[in-house]
C-alpha cells in the first residue's frame, strides 16, 4: 500500500506524462504541416513514449493498491516559430519532468517507501536519456541556424528513429 501523499504525487505524474504526450503531439502536427516528416516522426515516437510512461505510473498505482485519479490535462502550446524553439521548449519541459520525478523519489525516501523508490529509478535513468537527446538536437539546430540543407539533413536523420516499447517486466 502506498501513502496518500505518494498516491497524490503519482497521480500528478500520470497527468504530467499524458500532458507531455499531448504537447509532443502538437509539435508533431507543426512539423507535419511543414512536410518535415522526420521531425514529425521524432515527436510521434515521443508521444508513444510519454503514453507508455503515463501507463507505467497508472499500473503501478493500481498494483500497489492506490487509487488512480485522472486529473485535467490543459491544452499545450501550439504556436511555434521554429524547430530550434521547439527543441528548446522540449528540453525545458523534460527538465521539469525530471524535477517532478526527483520530488517523488525524495518523498518515497522520506517515507521509507522502498518499492516506490525502486520503481522510480527506471524513470530517473530515462530522464537522463531524454534530456541528453533533446540537448543534442537543440545544439545541432543551433549550429544549423536557418540553413535549409542542414535542416533537411537533420530531418532525414530523425526519420530513422524507430519506436521501441519498454521491455516486458521493466518497472
Amino acid at each position: 500500500m502506498i501513502s496518500d501523499r505518494i498516491n497524490k504525487l503519482l497521480n500528478e505524474q500520470v497527468q504530467k506524462e499524458f500532458f507531455s504526450a499531448y504537447l509532443y503531439l502538437g509539435m508533431e502536427a507543426y512539423f507535419s504541416s511543414l512536410n518535415l516528416d522526420g521531425f514529425a516522426n521524432f515527436f510521434r515516437i515521443q508521444v508513444q513514449e510519454e503514453r507508455d510512461h503515463a501507463m507505467k505510473f497508472f499500473d503501478y498505482i493500481n498494483q500497489k493498491g492506490g487509487k488512480v485519479e485522472l486529473l485535467q490535462i490543459n491544452a499545450p502550446e501550439s504556436n511555434f516559430e521554429s524547430a530550434e524553439e521547439i527543441f528548446a521548449l522540449t528540453l525545458g519541459h523534460e527538465q521539469f519532468v525530471t524535477q517532478s520525478i526527483y520530488n517523488i523519489v525524495n518523498a518515497a525516501l522520506e517515507e521509507k517507501d522502498h518499492a516506490t523508490n525502486t520503481f522510480l529509478q527506471w524513470f530517473v535513468t530515462e530522464q537522463v536519456e531524454e534530456e541528453a537527446t533533446m540537448e543534442k538536437y537543440l545544439k545541432k539546430l543551433q549550429l544549423i541556424k536557418n540553413d535549409p540543407n542542414g535542416l533537411f539533413m537533420l530531418d532525414a536523420e530523425l526519420a530513422q528513429r524507430v519506436y521501441t516499447p519498454p521491455a516486458a517486466g521493466t518497472t
